[in-house]
C-alpha cells in the first residue's frame, strides 16, 4: 500500500480516577487540558467485577454543546433523561447522544454483580451546531457490522468505513460534521494492520488489551496507552507477542476555541456562563 505512514508523536498514559457517584475508570484524553485532540475531548475506559466500583453508576447530571459515544463491552446500563427517554445498553451496543442546547440524563447500571466494561468518549460540536436540539441513537450490538477472519483478525465499525477488497463496513453512524471514524479492531499476534484515512483527520489509538508497535519506527504502545498520530496518509501497526485489541478515533478537526467547565462545552466564557445559568433556573433544557 503506497502513501506515507502517519508517525506517533505522542503517548497518553490513562490515569485512574472516577467520575459520576464514584466509578472507577481510567482517563487517557480529557485529563487535562493539554490532553485533548481535536474534536475529541475525552475517552474514559471503565472496567470492574466488583460492584462497588461502579453500582452507583452516574446519577442524572446535564451537558450542554458536545456529543458522548458509550460503548459497552461487557455488563448492561440503563439510560433515561429528561425527555422520559428509556434506553437499556447492553454488551456490545452503542449510544450516540448528541447533548446540543441541553440534556439532563442518567446512566445507571442494570447489574449487581458480575463485569461491567466499556468505554465514553466525548466529541465536540461546531459552534453552530452547539445549541441544537438534543438527540441520541441506541444501537443493539446486532447493528453494527463486524468483520473477522480465522487466524483471529477482528474489526467492528461503529462510525465510518473500513474497506478491505471486496469487503466494506459501512457503520450506523453517519452524517456528523466530524465524519468520525470509530473502530474496535483486535490483532493475533504479529499481525499487521495498515489501512487509508481521511487525509487531515486527527487520528487516536488507545491500546486495551495486549500491545502495538506503531508506525514505521515501531514505537511500542501498550494497554491503557493512548498515541496521537501525526500526518500521513496511513494507519500502519503491528500487534505484540500476546496480540493487541485497540479503538481507532480518527475525525475531522473544527479548529475552534473551546472553553470547557465539567459538562458543558462551549466556545467562550460567556456562553460556559450562560450554560451554568441555565441549567441553575431549568432553561438549559428548555425548548427554543
Amino acid at each position: 500500500m503506497s502513501g506515507s505512514i502517519k508517525p506517533l508523536q505522542r503517548v497518553i498514559e490513562a490515569l485512574r480516577t472516577s467520575d459520576g457517584a464514584g466509578v472507577s475508570l481510567y482517563r487517557s484524553l480529557g485529563q487535562s487540558h493539554f490532553a485533548r485532540l481535536d474534536p475529541f475531548l475525552m475517552l474514559d475506559e471503565f472496567g470492574s467485577d466488583r460492584p462497588n466500583e461502579y453500582i452507583a453508576g452516574f446519577p442524572a447530571h446535564p451537558h450542554r454543546g458536545f456529543q458522548t459515544v458509550t460503548y459497552m463491552l461487557a455488563g448492561h446500563m440503563l439510560h433515561e433523561d429528561h425527555l422520559g427517554n428509556r434506553g437499556h445498553l447492553k454488551a456490545g451496543g452503542v449510544q450516540w447522544m448528541t447533548a446540543g442546547r441541553g440534556i439532563i440524563h442518567s446512566e445507571m447500571p442494570q447489574q449487581e454483580s458480575g463485569l461491567m466494561r466499556g468505554f465514553q468518549l466525548w466529541i465536540n460540536l461546531p459552534a453552530k451546531e452547539k445549541m441544537r436540539p438534543a438527540e441520541y441513537r441506541d444501537l443493539e450490538a446486532s447493528e453494527i457490522p463486524v468483520h473477522e477472519t480465522p487466524d483471529g483478525f477482528r474489526i467492528k465499525v461503529i462510525a465510518g468505513r473500513w474497506q478491505h477488497g471486496n469487503v466494506i463496513l459501512d457503520g450506523p453512524i453517519t452524517g456528523m460534521s466530524t465524519a468520525p471514524e470509530f473502530w474496535d479492531v483486535t490483532l493475533p499476534a504479529g499481525a499487521v494492520f495498515d489501512e487509508a484515512l481521511p487525509l487531515g483527520h486527527h487520528t487516536y489509538l488507545y491500546v486495551f488489551e495486549g500491545a502495538l508497535e506503531v508506525g514505521a519506527s515501531a514505537t511500542a504502545l501498550r494497554a491503557r496507552q493512548g498515541g496521537i498520530l501525526g500526518e500521513g496518509e496511513r494507519l500502519q501497526v503491528k500487534a505484540g507477542r500476546d496480540g493487541g485489541r485497540f479503538l481507532l478515533l480518527s475525525a475531522k478537526p473544527l479548529g475552534e476555541p473551546v472553553v470547557q467547565h465539567g459538562p458543558f462545552v462551549m466556545n467562550t466564557r460567556e456562553e460556559i456562563e450562560q450554560a451554568v445559568r441555565d441549567y441553575q433556573t431549568g432553561r438549559l433544557v428548555a425548548a427554543r
